[in-house]
This record gives structure tokens, C-alpha cells and sequence, in this order.
């Protein structure tokens, strides 16, 4: 989306938001740099564990490894939930100690939705471009299902580009009159040549040229928590390479499917898309 759609009340939003979120897990947890917990579709639940074990437990949601870091002198696990998950009751099973179920409730959300105009070679593919399609979807899976036990240094970041929000997370997409996957991802607006900072240390798991995503950069930072950059006009890292927060990763752009220049940031937990908005820093 291009830059005069950004919403400018944007920032003031999340400030505000910030300002009155208030973290569950008593008060030594709110000092500590976990993500807002928002138990909704696309978003994430904090559940203390009260397994005693020096080892980290390991815990599972839907049969991948769930995120578990040590706060205050116990362990939390930090829950992705799927944009597809219905609202009601959900579950986490943990293997050890003793292997157990812990339930929680996902609430509903009901996101917005947007209808962009795009080439319509873009929305209703060929044959070569839907065989394209799918061979990029099993290379981005192999990406995004890699897990690395190292915990990750914060789960508060930066944004990885200053710009407003040009489209959020959640959002109903609607390409040419034709619904298509709820957008996974917070766009930025932000002029072409624009450099992209990695939010956090990782590792870079992939990068590649996709027919959605654009020239795209993938990165791991440990224990599921993977994050994604799209529509790129350079990468400036290769795969395998160990990044420091603040390094340069690319340069936005307008690659792949896109109305206009902007970086599009995702983040997966347990293989689940949940919105950036949630681990971005308070100010």
C-alpha cells in the first residue's frame, strides 16, 4: 500500500495502547521484555508453568515446539495462536516433568478488511505461475518450521524500518473483488532504498525472490521465533550469516505484490503468523 494510505493516527494509537497494557503475570514479569499478551486469533498467550526443572520444558501447541523462556525464577510460555484458531477453549501440553494439558480461552477478534487493486495476473495465476507458487510455498515452510534452541534476546523490538503502518495485521484481504489469506504480516510505508534493520540477533535462515513476497529475508531467533521481510529492493545478508540486532538486512522496495513501496514484517511463533504490533517495543 502506498504511503499517503497510512493511517496517521496510527502512532498515537499504539502509544496509547502501550501505555495501558498491562502484563498478567504479576509484577517482576512486567519488567521483563515479554510481548503483550492479546489471547485472540493472531495473537499471543503468556501461561506460567510451574514445572520446577532446571531444563527448559518442553511444550508443544498443535504439535509444534512453543516458546519457553525463564522470568523471574519460572518458566513462561510465550503461545502463538493461528489467525485461523476459533475462539473458545485452546490447549498447550507439556511434556515434562509430568506430561500434562494446560487450557486457555481465545477470545474473538474481528479484523478489518481491505481491498486493494493488483495486476490481475497477480490474483488469477497461470499454470507456471501457480506451479511457481507452490514450490515457493515448501521452501518458505522449510523456513518457517525451523527450530533452534537458543532463547531469543528480547521479545520487545524495534521496528525493523521508521515509518508509519500502511496496513496492519489481520486484515481481510480483498485483490481485484476476489477474497484471498487474511495479510500475516505489519506493512510499513517507507520510500524505495530505505535500509531494514534486523529488530533482534539471529541467524538468517533463507532469502530468496517470491512471486507475493518479493525479494524476502528470513530470520531465526531462536525457539520458533522466526521473523520475515518482503518486497525488498536489495538483500544485504546471505543465509547461514549470524546478524546482530540493528544490522542491515535489506533495503525496502516493491518487489513481488505489492501497490507501492513498503516493507512487509512478519512474525511466527510455533509456526503460527501472529501481529508484530504486539512485541514492538514500549517507548
Amino acid at each position: 500500500m502506498k504511503a499517503r494510505d497510512a493511517m496517521p493516527h496510527v502512532a498515537v494509537a499504539l502509544a496509547t495502547r502501550f501505555a495501558l497494557a498491562a502484563m498478567p503475570l504479576t509484577a517482576d514479569a512486567a519488567a521483563t521484555a515479554l510481548p503483550i499478551e492479546s489471547a485472540v486469533p493472531g495473537g499471543v498467550k503468556l501461561v506460567a508453568l510451574d514445572a520446577a526443572a532446571d531444563a527448559t520444558p518442553e511444550v508443544t501447541s498443535a504439535g509444534h515446539r512453543v516458546l519457553v523462556v525463564k522470568q523471574g525464577g519460572r518458566w513462561i510460555a510465550v503461545v502463538g495462536i493461528p489467525l485461523a484458531a476459533a475462539p473458545g477453549s485452546a490447549s498447550i501440553r507439556v511434556k515434562a516433568p509430568a506430561e500434562r494439558s494446560i487450557s486457555f480461552e481465545v477470545a474473538p477478534k474481528q479484523y478489518a478488511t481491505q481491498s486493494l487493486k493488483v495486476p490481475p495476473k497477480q490474483v488469477n495465476l497461470s499454470k507456471a505461475d501457480l506451479a511457481r507458487v507452490t514450490r515457493e510455498r515448501e521452501s518458505i515452510e522449510r523456513a518457517l518450521s525451523r527450530w533452534s534452541d537458543v532463547e531469543p534476546a528480547s521479545l520487545q523490538m524495534p521496528q525493523p524500518v521508521p515509518g508509519l503502518r500502511s496496513s496492519s495485521f489481520g486484515l481481510r484481504r480483498v485483490f481485484n473483488g476476489e477474497s484471498r489469506n487474511p495479510h500475516s504480516g505489519m506493512d510499513i510505508a517507507a520510500p524505495v532504498g530505505t535500509p531494514v534493520h534486523a529488530p533482534l540477533a539471529g541467524t538468517v535462515l533463507d532469502t530468496g525472490q517470491f512471486f507475493f513476497n518479493g525479494n524476502t529475508v528470513f530470520l531465526d531467533h531462536g525457539r520458533g521465533l522466526i521473523s520475515m521481510y518482503c518486497h525488498l529492493s536489495k538483500i544485504s545478508v546471505r543465509p547461514g550469516q549470524s546478524i546482530a540486532a540493528g544490522e542491515i538486512v535489506g533495503a525496502v522496495g516493491m518487489t513481488g505484490r505489492v501497490t507501492g513501496p513498503h516493507l512487509h514484517w512478519g512474525l511466527t511463533l510455533n509456526r503460527a503468523w501472529v501481529d508484530p504490533e504486539l512485541f514492538i517495543e514500549k517507548k
